[in-house]
This record gives structure tokens, C-alpha cells and sequence, in this order.
């Protein structure tokens, strides 16, 4: 997988010691997701991430970070997950398991620099960890891949556990709540920011601009869109992975809830004073979001971003696919992915149809020329320069 984005390489110079590496200030979280809402271009990001995924490493490279020191593991050999080797492939250099203590060295805003596998702050050493780079990357993929069987054993176990648990989302759907947006009859677009989304988006755009489909982003998915030059009509998910600037875009915010009615992302929404609804229902925010779309009457949903792949489950630490499985027995034919839509979309307006416009508009210019006064100079002028054109096209020969 190639990352969308070659980051440049930071401030690689020789620090305050007269030693050489990338001197940056340091970002520090245990959790990924909330620390790329604080990063600026140039930074060091330090993390505590085992098996790295792809939305995090897309998030990190987004963010244009000089580096990535990681306490933990970034490829433990449970699945291969790409988000390291996205990293490379856009010249981020990454260090791994620099150590459980990595956090009470290392303190938010400290100026620190990375040599190789070394981590110094004001001239000491405060973390030594692995340098990957691509052959090790590959070497890790490799291994991961040998013991992918035992994991898709305990998967497709688990799957089957979770619908015996949730099979009533297969006959019931979920209890929707009321929204101002008007889904019934319409085409529904669902965006995840998950695999290929950007990719996604743009090949949807001449489907986007003629439908008119109603935007739902799911979480991350709400940025994915404004990022793309649309503002989605409805924001849904958890809200742990949305950003303040989608939630205040004027979107309708609709917080997934666990069927008990807790849901934790209330509070950040109503602390940005955001009107917002609550929608109790098991599964997945993505999930919940297309079966919100069938609930209020969706004519067709496409989904973009979707996490439908063994890989991709196991990037977002789910045991199984359950509440994905029944969504897709209950939404049938309504469902389709966006890489369908784009190939199968035509725009509605084709050559053969331009082509009678733009003779009948010709016509209509040299018939006003003929007739309106002052036309024969302007005719004269025309052929003038025409034939300058095809002097000098035949001096070409």
C-alpha cells in the first residue's frame, strides 16, 4: 500500500550538543487518536501503540510528523497490519519498543532528538529503541502472515458467539431517532475514514454533484468529507476520532449510544454546545449508521471507507464481525460500495450531447454576425487570423 502523502524529513540537523538527528518538539498519548488532534507538521510523535493501523498511521501522516517513537510493538505478529510500511513509504522513520517507561521520560512539548534508534532530551538519553525500516517491516509481515490461521480460527468464533447476542438487529433494525434531515426516498452516502476513502471520495464526485445524496460521516469520516470539499449533512459515531471544527460545521450530530443508553461521547458534544441525539444501539457506528439510513427510508446507501476485510476488523482490535454480517443480511441490495458506484456512474451528460450545442451555438454566433451591423469587420478579423493560423501550421511540415 502506498501512503497519499511523501512527508519531508524535519529538522535533520545538528542539535544544541553538536550531535546530529531530527530536532523537534514532542507530542505525547498513550492514545493515537487523540493525539493527532494536537500535532503540528514537524513534530516527534510519541505513542504506545501495538500493531499500528491504518487510520492511525494515515491520521500520523497527515499530520506531517518528522517521526514516530512507539513504546510498544507496531507489528506484534498477531495480523499484518500495513500502518507501519504506510509510514515508510512516506519517509516517516519509526522507532519501536522504546520501552514501557517511555512516557515518564518524555514529557509533552519537550525538544527532544532522534538519532537512529536513540532518543535524547536536553543532551541525555531518555529512550533506545528498534529503527525499522523496510526489510524489517517485511520480515514482521512475513511472520504475521504464518500465524494469520489460529487468528481466523478465534475470529469466525467470535463472529458466531456476537450473533447469537445480536441477532436482533436482523429483524429489529434500531430504534432511530427523529432528524431534521430527510433521508426517505433519497440516495445516502456513508463515509468511514477507513481504507482508500480519499481515493474513494474523489472517483464519487461526478456522482455527488448530479445525485445529491445525503452525507452521512461516521466519526473521522465527518472530517473526511469537509477535507473533500463537502459538508456532511449528518455527523454519527462515538465521537472519539471527530474533530471540534466537523462537529460545530452545522451537521446534525447524532451520538451512538450502548443499548443501555450510555454514551461517552455526550459530553464533548455538548460542551462544544452542540445540539445533538442519542441513538442506543449494539454494533459498530458505521454499522449503526447504515441501518439509520434504511430505518428513515434510504432509496440506496454507498458506502465508502467500510471495513468489510479480516485485516481491516482486526486494525480496529473488533474479535468479530457480527453486527456487520446481520447489517448486510438486513440492507440486501440497498448497500452498494462506492468503488461500484464509480464504476458503474456515468455522468449524464455525454459527448454526443455537447456536440448539437455547441454546433447550434455557431450557427447562432455567425448568423449575429451576418446580421447585426458591424459583423463584416469582425468576420473580416476572424479570417484574418485564421489564416495566420493555418500559415503557420503548414510552416510546421
Amino acid at each position: 500500500m502506498k501512503a497519499h502523502l511523501r512527508i519531508p524529513p524535519g529538522k535533520r540537523h545538528r542539535g544544541s550538543d553538536g550531535q546530529p538527528g531530527i530536532v523537534a518538539t514532542a507530542r505525547c498519548d498513550r492514545r493515537t487518536k487523540n493525539l493527532t488532534r494536537r500535532l503540528r507538521p514537524g513534530e516527534i510523535a510519541v505513542i504506545d501503540h501495538t500493531d499500528l493501523d491504518v487510520a492511525a498511521a494515515d491520521a500520523l501522516i497527515g499530520c506531517q510528523v518528522a517521526a514516530v517513537v512507539n513504546a510498544s510493538r507496531s507489528i506484534s505478529g498477531r495480523y499484518p497490519n500495513l500502518g507501519p510500511e504506510m509510514l515508510l513509504q512516506a519517509g516517516i522513520p519509526l522507532v519501536d519498543e522504546a520501552g514501557p517507561d517511555l512516557f515518564d521520560r518524555v514529557a509533552e512539548g519537550d525538544e527532544v532528538r532522534l538519532d537512529g534508534d536513540t532518543l535524547y532530551a536536553a543532551g541525555h538519553v531518555v529512550a533506545k529503541g528498534r529503527r525499522q525500516d523496510a526489510e524489517s517491516v517485511a520480515a514482521a509481515m512475513a511472520q504475521a502472515r504464518a500465524g494469520l490461521a489460529a487468528e481466523i480460527q478465534a475470529f469466525a468464533t467470535n463472529t458466531m458467539e456476537y450473533i447469537t447476542r445480536e441477532y436482533p438487529l436482523l429483524i429489529d433494525g434500531i430504534a432511530a431517532p427523529p432528524l431534521r434531515t430527510r433521508l426517505a426516498g433519497r440516495h445516502v452516502l456513508v463515509v468511514v475514514r477507513g481504507y482508500h476513502h480519499r481515493e474513494d471520495l474523489a472517483t464519487l464526485r461526478s456522482y455527488i454533484r448530479e445525485t445529491r445524496p445525503a452525507l452521512i460521516g461516521v466519526d473521522g469520516g465527518a472530517d473526511a468529507l469537509l477535507e473533500a470539499g463537502y459538508r456532511p449533512d449528518i455527523i454519527l459515531g462515538d465521537m472519539d476520532s471527530v474533530s471540534d471544527r466537523a462537529l460545530t460545521c452545522g451537521a446534525e450530530v447524532v451520538v451512538h449510544a450502548y443499548p443501555d443508553g450510555t454514551a461517552r461521547g455526550l459530553d464533548r458534544v455538548k460542551a462544544l454546545g452542540v445540539p445533538c441525539v442519542l441513538c442506543p444501539a449494539p454494533g459498530t457506528s458505521e454499522d449503526v449508521a447504515l441501518l439509520l439510513a434504511d430505518e428513515k427510508g434510504a432509496s440506496l446507501i454507498v458506502a465508502v471507507g467500510r471495513h468489510d476485510t479480516l485485516v481491516e476488523f482486526l486494525d480496529k482490535g473488533r474479535a468479530g464481525m457480527a453486527s456487520t454480517f446481520l447489517t448486510r443480511l438486513r440492507l440486501g441490495g440497498k448497500i452498494v460500495e462506492a468503488k461500484g458506484v464509480s464504476r458503474l456512474y456515468r455522468s449524464g451528460m455525454s459527448l454526443w450531447a455537447v456536440v448539437p450545442l455547441l454546433l447550434a451555438f455557431l450557427v447562432t454566433l455567425v448568423v449575429a454576425i451576418r446580421v447585426l451591423p458591424g459583423g463584416k469587420p469582425i468576420l473580416n478579423f476572424i479570417d484574418i487570423q485564421l489564416s495566420n493560423f493555418w500559415y503557420w501550421l503548414t510552416g510546421l511540415f
